[in-house]
């Protein structure tokens, strides 16, 4: 198994430079790929910040990303919860965080939006320190 930088993921997602793609798609071909959930979440800043790429097309294409037999993504059953929170408009950085953090008694944050999010998404405590 072979992990992957960001920059892969982007050329598979976005195929913006054709020889890039090429071996990006290669890659993902010939070996089993180990996606980090970091990796996730600085490929939803890039695309959606540097590449303008609406929230629901990340979204889907993550879902076709991590859907492939081949790859395995760190931490998955949190990086899909956080996808589908994601798509009913959370922030997927946040997302992540608070996906990742099921196994604590609780979740702290100054972002208000977030904790009525969370609140909603979840039932775990939310607050504000």
């Amino acid at each position: 198994m072979i992990a992957v930088d960001t920059n892969v993921v982007v050329r598979i997602l976005t195929d913006d430079d054709p020889v890039q793609t090429r071996r990006a798609k290669a890659l993902f071909e010939r070996e089993a790929i180990f996606v980090p959930k970091t990796v996730m979440i600085e490929a939803d800043w890039v695309l959606r910040r540097a590449y303008g790429i609406a929230r629901e097309a990340v979204v889907a294409s993550f879902l076709n990303l991590l859907g492939l037999p081949n790859v395995f993504c760190e931490d998955s059953a949190a990086v899909v919860e956080a996808i589908g929170w994601t798509a009913n408009g959370m922030d997927f950085a946040d997302a992540v965080h608070l996906a990742s953090s099921r196994d604590a008694d609780g979740f702290a944050t100054f972002d208000g939006d977030l904790i009525k999010q969370a609140r909603r998404a979840t039932g775990m405590r939310v607050v504000s320190p």
